[in-house]
């Protein structure tokens, strides 16, 4: 992995000072690659990279040209079977053995046609001199992150936004419909992000950049084609033998490489996959924080049955004294990502490659959730729309009406009548079921400030509606699936995952989102992958004969801090500190009656919610002072990214 960065100038002329301005935003992203850095710079195109080097340690280099001279790219990924494509290019001049020079190869024979061709994860920009096009090209499960920023005079491109920001034409805002929808779902979906003006080029998409201004097109498609006829037993073994390949490809590296084993069935997995495929070492991390969801003793099972080189940690969470850190690398108010980023700086220290489980969940009905919406489905097939229409939807506001005149713990059995009147209302019940709360306004006006109030915001549902099929036939369980995968998959989880371990020069591979294990997974029917109320049935039963019993059959924790239990510690003492009622009202975000309620209610498990809002609102309030009010991103870069390691 690497970071890259750079821009392109409609007018064909380059800055007088555009080495600054690459050296600039190379510096702010120096932790993505320790190894080395690269830059070009010629007739309004500029190209920066920073290394993280994995493969080819000593002729991968960027940016790299073609053997023409006609191409230059920066990349940022891995491409997993680049041997493969080498292999239908024997004709081209290679210098190196890196995956970087054979997507120059295969860009020079087949042209665009190649990025469907790619399996791996990368964001790449490419340079044609020949036609003086600069393309810019994402993965198609999101997994490397790109973010752009377009003026009249130029397209910037950057892996993080800080770079983007250091640019001198470019302002630090707030996006009012970003953090609306940040407050709902606790991520930006789709294109968005916190910052006004600077989006992310979505996955699967490439945008072309030339004197004529831009143009963005999706190259990779893939609808869901579920496969009937096919025995449990057979799945089983595609399912194997998707996961065992998928792994092998991902095991490609000339430096270490380990696992993050949290004791869960998809990272036990991926240690009984390597096992399986004859891994000669295999080393493990583990981490635990002294809560009831704690799985150190689960990771120590699979590490001992595997006989793998485990490092556990143990800490004592305190995730507000490393907040400004991990708001600096995610550049998002992610609060609760302290244990990954603990995580990253573990296995740091050891290896430079590290693989884990995220994606398990999506493909195989993995979580709680999936049984509520599971069961769903009668609730839709036997709900008239006129009922749904004209009696429980009002109900469903009243419910809240009523719910905010009794005591903050009634907030938990309210959501449960939000829920059985959502029953013919697949996209709704799947909101209640996530805490999105902005189709019932009386929320809006009891958590936000002026600055929020006086601006009109779309739902956040907008972004799930797409992904529900509406015949009375189809399920709503499949349909969430799909859809979580293609939002809080991608643009929450991936998207963290790559800034907390590149915050440690640390490359996270995700073998469950290989390309082929993805369309596999999602072509097999949903009522196999569940069997009445038991999560991923289908998958335990493949993985019976590779995993210990403890394993198969073990409940499913949420790698995560509870907010209830860090609320008794430390974060109610920081939000009186810091959101005090005059800091509040002058950046006028937030509602202070809705934080004062709160801190004024006796500690209870069943506003576990409300915590966590508290808990955004404080990291928002943070990431405001370092990205927006001291433009403070830029000071504290070297204090912060020299103690991340």
């Amino acid at each position: 992995m690497c970071g890259i960065a750079g821009f392109f100038y409609f007018s064909g002329r380059s800055p007088d000072n555009a080495a600054g301005l690459l050296h600039g935003m190379s510096d702010l992203m120096k932790h993505r690659g320790p190894d080395g850095q690269g830059l070009f710079s010629q007739n309004g195109v500029g190209l920066v990279h920073r290394r993280l080097a994995i493969i080819d340690l000593q002729t991968g280099n960027q940016p790299m040209v073609s053997a023409d001279g006609r191409l230059q790219v920066v990349y940022n990924g891995e491409i997993y079977n680049y041997r493969d494509l080498r292999r239908q290019l024997d004709s081209y001049p290679f210098r190196t053995r890196s995956d970087t020079e054979v997507l120059l190869a295969a860009y020079e024979r087949w042209g665009e046609d190649c990025f469907k061709m790619l399996n791996g994860i990368f964001a790449f920009a490419l340079w044609d001199s020949g036609c003086r096009r600069l393309l810019l090209v994402r993965d198609p499960f999101g997994v490397k992150p790109l973010h752009i920023h377009i003026n009249k005079d130029r397209i910037a491109f950057a892996s993080e936004i800080k770079s983007i920001l250091s640019l001198p034409d470019v302002q630090a805002e707030v996006d009012y419909q970003g953090l609306h929808d940040f407050m709902n779902v606790r991520y930006v979906p789709g294109a968005g992000t916190l910052f006004a003006g600077i989006s992310r080029l979505e996955p699967g998409h490439t945008i072309s950049a030339d004197e004529r201004g831009t143009r963005n097109r999706k190259y990779f498609d893939f609808e869901p084609r579920v496969e009937t006829g096919v025995s449990e037993g057979e799945w089983c073994e595609r399912i194997v033998s998707a996961t065992k390949c998928a792994v092998k490809r991902q095991l490609m590296s000339d430096v270490p490489l380990g696992v993050y084993l949290s004791g869960g069935l998809d990272s036990g997995t991926l240690v009984a996959m390597m096992h399986a495929l004859g891994a000669p070492e295999i080393l493990t991390f583990s981490l635990g924080f002294n809560e009831p969801t704690d799985e150190l003793g689960d990771a120590a099972i699979v590490a001992k049955h595997f006989g793998t080189d485990h490092f556990p940690l143990l800490i004592d969470p305190e995730p507000l004294k490393f907040m400004d850190k991990v708001l600096w690398h995610v550049e998002e108010p992610q609060v609760n990502m302290l244990q990954g980023y603990i995580m990253a700086e573990h296995a740091a220290k050891k290896v430079k490659v590290v693989l884990g489980g995220l994606g398990g969940d999506e493909l195989f009905a993995g979580y709680v959730t999936n049984i509520y919406l599971k069961n769903s489905r009668w609730g839709r097939q036997l709900t008239p729309k006129w009922l749904q229409n004209t009696v429980l939807s009002p109900l469903s506001r009243s419910a809240y009406r009523l719910g905010s005149r009794f005591d903050l713990k009634w907030e938990e059995f309210r959501r449960g009548i939000q829920l059985l009147c959502a029953a013919g209302a697949p996209e709704r019940f799947y909101a209640i079921l996530r805490n999105v709360w902005d189709y019932d306004p009386e929320v809006s006006r009891s958590l936000y400030g002026e600055r929020m109030i006086s601006r009109e915001h779309l739902s956040v549902v907008r972004h799930f509606d797409p992904h529900f099929r509406h015949g009375v036939n189809s399920d709503t369980l499949t349909d969430s699936l799909w859809l979580e995968f293609n939002t809080k998959m991608i643009d929450d989880f991936l998207l963290s995952e790559d800034r907390v371990s590149m915050a440690h020069g640390l490359e996270s591979r995700v073998p469950f989102l290989d390309l082929d294990l993805v369309k596999l997974a999602f072509s097999i029917p949903v009522k196999l992958k569940m069997r009445g109320n038991e999560t991923k049935s289908l998958f335990r039963k493949a993985m019976s004969a590779y995993l210990p019993e403890p394993i198969l059959n073990k409940k499913k924790w949420g790698f995560s801090f509870n907010p209830y239990y860090q609320f008794q510690k430390d974060l109610k003492i920081a939000i009186q500190e810091r959101l005090t009622p005059q800091t509040v009202k002058e950046l006028g975000f937030f509602n202070y009656e809705f934080i004062e309620k709160i801190l004024k209610h006796p500690p209870h498990p069943r506003l576990r919610w409300h915590y966590f809002m508290l808990w955004v609102m404080l990291g928002f309030h943070q990431w405001h002072d370092i990205f927006i009010k001291k433009n403070g991103f830029r000071n504290c870069s070297l204090e912060i990214t020299g103690n991340s390691r």
